[in-house]
């Protein structure tokens, strides 16, 4: 899956966060109710917009940020 087609950042939607593509979800809030203990489920039931590849896309961009965050010396 390639996360960048279901993410956009923009600078006048939720002040450059990133967000889903149509949407004002962030990534953040996504990453946030995952880690509250929320299923996957749960969150595409309260955002009918999200689906589960929204998730998966989450989940992604956060793993490539991360990735980025430990550049070599």
């Amino acid at each position: 899956m390639d996360a960048s087609s279901l993410i956009v950042t923009r600078a006048d939607v939720r002040s450059g966060k990133p967000c889903f593509v149509g949407t004002r979800i962030t990534v953040y809030d996504v990453l946030e109710y995952l880690a509250s203990g929320m299923s996957s489920q749960e969150i595409v039931d309260d955002f009918p917009e999200l689906t589960e590849q929204h998730i998966r896309a989450t989940l992604e961009f956060a793993a490539m940020r991360e990735r980025r965050l430990v550049a070599p010396v």
